[in-house]
């Protein structure tokens, strides 16, 4: 029998549970700021200029979320009714609450994994988009790509397979917005820079609020004219921020600790060969996330929250993310917290 949990839960629910640490805070406090609204704040402007230059782009804007910055790419580049295309299951597509549709006005089409888990095939693109038609027929005008993509289980998609779909939406006559919440990690599990994982996309969202450790924040980044019109829809969509370089002062201190999602890997991985040793059916993770398959997520969701460890349901089985709060420890101590599969 599992033995009753000793200490704080293992929360594995995602890696947007980290809290800033002592050097964050600091920062934070310390941080020269002014009315980015009016002014421009110097400690944003330091970090939109510092993403800028790792993703290879122009220009960069700090928005609140991940979502927000998503959906100002989709608000700049769709008009009413135009389609968008977008693997299946992906995080702007189920997780978003509708606000591509409801706030971009873009109708969704979800493409098959053809080309493994999370992944679509350039061939998929072509064979998609419309050429001509009648007037009321849709009109394709953008492809958004994930990467890493999280409902897939933290798969990645390498430098000539990313340059292959931006190719081919380009010569397809479209536009493509890359979703890099976690770039950072496919950056590190590949050993390439975050710019190589970028080229070909006309804009990119990164998050900082994940795996870096930052409490809040994303940044979306593009050319200088994508840029300026994405401050005005962010002012739309009421993300104006007036002394947010408390806020972008911890964006810097995370940029420095890219690096370090290696451990998290790591722990990924030990998680799933401890969960293989006793019985479980894994592969191997890619970056930082798990989904293990079992017969019914519920129940085992909360087993395990009996047991003192945290995680998320999902359609197929049980999310499992790690992240710089969770230690080699914990992750040896939620492996002995599973129940025997079956």
């Amino acid at each position: 029998m599992t033995p009753p949990p000793t200490g704080p839960p293992v929360d594995l629910r995602s890696d947007t549970v980290t809290r800033p640490d002592a050097r964050m805070r600091e920062a934070m406090a310390r941080a020269e700021v002014g009315d980015d609204v009016l002014d421009g704040d110097p400690t944003m402007r330091a970090l939109e200029e510092e993403v800028a230059g790792l993703l290879g782009t122009e220009g960069a804007l700090w928005v609140p979320s991940g979502s927000m910055g998503n959906l100002i790419a989709l608000c700049v580049h769709l008009d009413r009714g135009d389609r968008f295309l977008a693997p299946d299951r992906a995080h702007i597509l189920d997780h978003e609450v509708g606000t591509a549709a409801w706030l971009a006005g873009g109708m969704p089409r979800a493409l098959p994994w053809t080309a493994g888990p999370g992944a679509i095939s350039p061939a998929d693109i072509t064979r998609v988009v419309g050429r001509g038609g009648p007037y009321f027929a849709l009109r394709d005008r953008l492809l958004c790509l994930e990467n890493t993509h999280n409902a897939a289980g933290g798969t990645v998609t390498t430098p000539p397979e990313h340059r292959r779909l931006t190719d081919a939406a380009h010569a397809a006559g479209l536009l493509v917005h890359l979703d890099g919440a976690r770039l950072w990690n496919a950056a590190v599990a590949l050993g390439v820079t975050p710019a190589e994982l970028a080229e070909g996309a006309d804009t990119v969202q990164v998050c900082l609020s994940k795996g870096l450790g930052a409490p809040v924040g994303s940044v979306v980044a593009g050319d200088r004219a994508f840029v300026e019109e994405a401050r005005r829809v962010r002012k739309m969509l009421g993300g104006g921020v007036r002394q947010g370089g408390v806020l972008a002062a911890a964006g810097l201190v995370a940029l420095e600790r890219v690096d370090r999602l290696a451990e998290d890997h790591d722990h990924a991985r030990l998680l799933a060969a401890g969960l293989a040793d006793r019985g479980w059916r894994t592969g191997v993770p890619r970056t930082n996330i798990l989904v293990l398959p079992v017969d019914d997520p519920q129940r085992t969701v909360s087993v395990l929250a009996e047991r003192g460890v945290l995680t998320v349901p999902t359609d197929t089985g049980v999310r499992m993310i790690t992240h710089c709060d969770v230690s080699r420890a914990d992750i040896l101590r939620a492996v002995e917290s599973f129940p025997p599969p079956g």
